[in-house]
């Protein structure tokens, strides 16, 4: 009971402006995302997107009478070295707040490192839930605001009747799973019906893994996936699917790391129909995404998209910007008291809002790929709270974060006790 309440009921407070303290210029915004290395592909453009938003920042007079100042590091796709690179941005370049990461083992490799050196990580991706951190806010996806809701989707619109879940094997795919087969089971599918199946990152040989999906069917029920492959991997499994003769309508996959940076410059001809899941498409109507979309093509240029992660790091940043400017410095604990309760326009006709969890309400998308590599937006959600700790698995569903009013990352709310816990990864 509690649970809830704490996730639908957070108080929105306005905070006023504390008066001014001296504040040293420039303000220093870190960047750590891969600039080299497997995930480059993903993370340049967020580094790009950091880079924009503290122009465009500066332009309006930057924040406390300063200027900002991006500080950008490479931590190459090196699990280990984003530590180095968390590390050396605080220390060395003295910076007052982060904005980094994408693969939940980087995070998990940072999370030491910002909680030692009392940092603030902002960080934008979906991720797997079952984590908080008083020194991260996670604007991306938990898993009630993506996995749940398109899962939800397959068995209630698509009437799917068994599942395969596919995944890169690594922390991400393996939690989120764990959670998907506990929460389909309590909507009554057999755990016969459910296959799960992992693969290495750049995994290329995917014959036998779409026989295995197809022979799920052999019955006549009908099959979906939900795939949380990453990364080029997603090319031999789609072609795959295609070659078999599998279109979107005999087995609709809905991915969960497949966006518009991802299909862009791909053959899209084997994906059309299929769906993923996010917070936010380039397709969504309003205003504020056209302004936004029109400020990174004419920064960019025409071929360059925009995604749910660019999204993320605009709201966190405005977010981080008014919350320094509420505390009257950028020092991270009285910018994370500013923090709960704010409120930004997300991109896709609503507010974002964060909670004392640090984590947003937001709303959840579910688009159709096109063969121009856009999505159609055939579902979208009012704005859901983002859920630290599953209500999916047993030890997680008693569990809350609050760091507001509890100052507890694991509030046990059988016990009503706080653990906890220092990372350790």
């Amino acid at each position: 009971m509690y649970k809830k309440l704490l996730a639908t009921t957070a108080t929105l407070t306005t905070l006023a402006a504390l008066p001014a303290v001296a504040q040293d210029c420039p303000i220093k915004v870190g960047v750590l995302h891969s600039l080299s290395g497997t995930m480059a592909i993903s993370e340049t453009t967020l580094k790009d997107t950091m880079e924009m938003l503290v122009e465009q920042q500066n332009a309006a007079g930057g924040v406390l009478g300063c200027q900002l100042e991006a500080v950008v590091v490479d931590p190459a796709s090196d699990w280990p070295l984003f530590a180095e690179k968390a590390r050396e941005l605080l220390t060395v370049h003295d910076v007052d707040v982060i904005f980094g990461n994408w693969t939940s083992v980087s995070r998990k490799s940072v999370l030491p490192v910002i909680e030692e050196l009392n940092g603030l990580l902002f960080y934008p991706v979906q991720y797997e839930g079952e984590e908080s951190s008083k020194n991260v806010f996670y604007t991306g996806a938990a898993p009630n605001q993506q996995a749940i809701p398109a899962t939800d989707y397959f068995l209630e619109e698509l009437e799917v009747e068994k599942f395969a879940l596919l995944g890169t094997d690594y922390v991400y795919p393996r939690t989120t799973n764990n959670i998907l087969e506990s929460y389909l089971q309590q909507k009554g599918i057999a755990a016969e019906d459910i296959f799960v199946n992992y693969t290495p990152f750049g995994h290329s040989d995917w014959s036998k893994i779409v026989a295995d999906v197809v022979a799920l069917g052999a019955d006549g029920k009908k099959v979906g996936v939900i795939s949380t492959i990453n990364g080029d991997a997603n090319v031999g499994f789609y072609k795959e699917l295609a070659a078999a003769g599998i279109s979107a309508d005999d087995i609709p996959v809905v991915a969960f790391s497949v966006g518009e940076e991802e299909l862009s410059g791909l053959d899209t001809s084997n994906l059309v129909g299929h769906l993923a899941a996010w917070n936010y498409f380039q397709s969504a109507d309003t205003e504020a995404n056209e302004a936004w979309i029109d400020a990174w093509k004419a920064r960019m240029g025409d071929e360059r998209v925009t995604n749910d992660p660019m999204e993320a790091h605009y709201i966190g940043f405005n977010m981080w910007v008014n919350a320094a400017t509420a505390a009257g410095t950028t020092d991270v604990d009285a910018v994370r008291t500013a923090m709960y309760g704010q409120e930004f326009p997300n991109l896709t006709g609503g507010t974002a809002v964060m909670l004392p969890n640090h984590h947003l309400a937001k709303p959840v998308l579910i688009g159709e790929i096109l063969e121009d590599g856009q999505f159609d937006i055939i579902s979208q959600t009012e704005e859901v709270p983002g859920d630290a700790w599953t209500d999916f698995l047993p030890e997680s569903a008693v569990l809350v974060s609050d760091w507001k009013e509890l100052g507890c990352e694991m509030y046990n709310t059988d016990t009503s006790t706080c653990v906890q816990i220092k990372s350790n990864y």
